[in-house]
């Protein structure tokens, strides 16, 4: 009993972290802990720390499945959760856990959670006022009338100067982008009211065109269409409706180290791959949480390590991580397993049965636990038949 103990705990490391130790360390200064007290919190953490060791040859795989798909099978499929107005939803519960490991390119509920600044971030109204200049908005928003003259060809704007500040958007600014998408026409500023004139004359056209400039983004980031002002923590940040993270960060008064949006393939194409692990991390168990079944990080953060190992997100389907397995049989029982078969046969794949799934299929013990050792056995007097046998040769 005492070999197989001590088998065991040559496995287990009996040194916590540096990094734990100093956490503790930091605790216990500015709580003034006693040196008793600090000790025994060493204590609690070390035994903590061995229980959470795992030996080698454990299903971590299966039991991290395990812990986050039971789970799964008890959430609801309330699909949207309403924050503060009706238009700003966000997807909840198991569709969004679907979307993060499916790694859709655009949620259902592209969502944004921006931080700001001081002294932006401590009044409703400074807040309020980043808000409308982040808001997508179309030029008919901002216009007071657009009217259509027939006899000489010609569209006028008139801009109510409220909204445009309210917006934060420029006149100027219009008037250089309408210059550079209408070719055909002449755009002309005067006080309030931009005139546009056909160089050609055609009815057909120049009314299209005045329906378009309707629906023409005229100031915000691309995307943003809702924009909310919420408090948190004593302070205000903006909820949105729409992601354009790298818009956004490119706005002086916004915290960028803070700013957040629940798109993972944005996040890991402006920030990189760790960023989006983290991400996956944080969306996964917030909504774990918010319905009542916390996970254990560990299996959250093994599915976040496998989704980014490549260095490229990669959704857990056939097309991302399984793709990726070695093993014919592996791939082919997900799914599909003609495809996997044939594919394999014309360019003699070969299978080295390395794997648990592939030896489950073929009814031999799989790679884990107990299975993983392999077992030599050395037979009693082996040697002196050997020497026997080497006599009579010589």
């Amino acid at each position: 009993m005492s070999e197989q103990s001590n088998a065991v705990g040559e496995w287990i490391k009996t040194n916590l972290p540096e990094g734990v130790v100093a956490k503790i360390e930091k605790y216990a200064k500015e709580n003034k802990l006693s040196e008793k007290e600090k000790q025994a919190n060493l204590v609690l953490a070390n035994q903590f720390y061995s229980n959470m060791q795992v030996t080698p040859g454990e299903a971590v795989g299966i039991i991290a499945a395990q812990s986050i798909g039971e789970p799964g099978t008890q959430m609801t499929m309330r699909t949207h959760h309403f924050v503060g107005v009706a238009e700003l939803n966000v997807t909840l519960g198991l569709p969004r856990i679907i979307e993060v490991l499916d790694l859709r390119k655009e949620p259902k509920t592209p969502s944004m959670l921006i931080y700001l600044k001081e002294p932006h971030n401590k009044t409703r109204e400074a807040a309020e006022k980043i808000a409308g200049k982040l808001k997508q908005v179309k030029l008919g928003e901002l216009t007071k009338e657009i009217s259509l003259d027939l006899v000489n060809f010609l569209i006028s704007l008139k801009f109510d100067k409220d909204e445009l500040s309210r917006y934060g958007a420029d006149l100027t600014s219009i008037h250089d982008t309408l210059t550079r998408g209408l070719r055909t026409f002449t755009v002309d500023k005067g006080g309030a009211t931009i005139t546009i004139t056909q160089k050609t004359r055609d009815i057909k056209k120049l009314y299209r065109v005045k329906e378009k400039l309707k629906t023409l983004p005229a100031s915000g980031a691309k995307g943003i269409t809702h924009v909310l002002v919420i408090e948190r923590s004593g302070e205000f940040l903006i909820q949105t409706f729409g992601s354009n993270l790298k818009s956004v960060m490119f706005i002086d008064e916004v915290d960028e180290t803070r700013t957040t949006t629940n798109n993972i393939l944005e996040i890991a194409s402006i920030l990189g791959i760790e960023a989006a692990r983290g991400a996956i991390m944080k969306e996964i168990t917030k909504v774990l949480d918010e319905q009542g079944m916390p996970v254990d990080s560990r299996h959250i953060s093994l599915i976040a390590d496998l989704m980014c190992l490549t260095g490229e997100p990669q959704s857990i389907t056939r097309h991302g991580i399984t793709a990726q397995k070695s093993s014919v049989l592996a791939r082919a029982s997900f799914e599909i397993p003609m495809k996997h078969f044939i594919e394999a046969a014309i360019i003699g794949e070969t299978d080295r049965l390395t794997s648990v799934v592939e030896n489950i299929m073929i009814n031999q013990p799989i790679p884990i636990g107990t299975g993983l050792p392999d077992l030599i056995v050395k037979m009693k007097g082996e040697d002196e038949a050997k020497g026997k046998r080497k006599k009579k040769k010589d």
